[in-house]
């Protein structure tokens, strides 16, 4: 058996492949650590952290390492407004942002479980607002869920927004943390990168 050079040893490690046999089926089960390697979508990526009155937005550029932050924005929207005109300005940032971005994915976070009526309802028209402009776009769509965005950036599922804040920070390079609902949609844009296809 070919002795394997040392470069290629570091290949199979950042893909999580053993280098020998007997390691190798052990190693098939573990999922890899996202590398460029192992990523199935290098796009620009519009994440998306939806809320009625903030939602969250982050334009990263996944198509190469390291990954960059192009931009970032919280739609702060007070009591002033009515709920039709906050859906509207959510449609509008994601749309501006788009377009300026060239982005052809968005990540967004899933429908989750609450006890309140108001509040699922206000989740749900938000999130309806973002995907109806994407839809027309043409942007291909990722759905996660909260659980499964921190699991992909910060390792485990239950991290604090604080946590997957620094986790952003690091991955971007950034000199300072964003502003938590624009750090929840950044992590939406990097689960995105980690683990879609196509």
């Amino acid at each position: 058996m070919a002795r394997k050079s040392s470069r290629s040893l570091w290949t199979d490690k950042l893909r999580g492949v053993a280098a020998n046999p007997a390691g190798a089926k052990a190693n098939r089960a573990r999922k890899a650590a996202p590398t460029m390697a192992g990523r199935g979508c290098r796009a620009i990526i519009l994440g998306i952290d939806p809320s009625l009155r903030g939602t969250g937005l982050a334009v990263v550029d996944a198509r190469a390492e390291p990954m960059r932050l192009l931009a970032s924005v919280t739609v702060k929207l007070g009591p002033k407004f009515a709920p039709f005109e906050c859906l509207g300005r959510i449609a509008d940032e994601v749309e501006r942002l788009a377009r300026a971005h060239g982005v052809t994915h968005a990540a967004i976070e899933e429908t989750i479980y609450v006890q309140n009526f108001r509040t699922a309802q206000a989740m749900g028209a938000s999130r309806g607002a973002a995907l109806s402009v994407l839809a027309r776009l043409g942007v291909k769509v990722g759905e996660y869920a909260p659980a499964r965005i921190k699991l992909a950036v910060a390792g485990h599922g239950s991290a604090k927004k604080e946590q997957v804040g620094r986790m952003i920070r690091a991955a971007l390079g950034l000199p300072a943390e964003l502003a938590l609902d624009e750090s929840d949609a950044a992590a939406a844009a990097l689960c995105h990168a980690f683990t879609a296809r196509g």
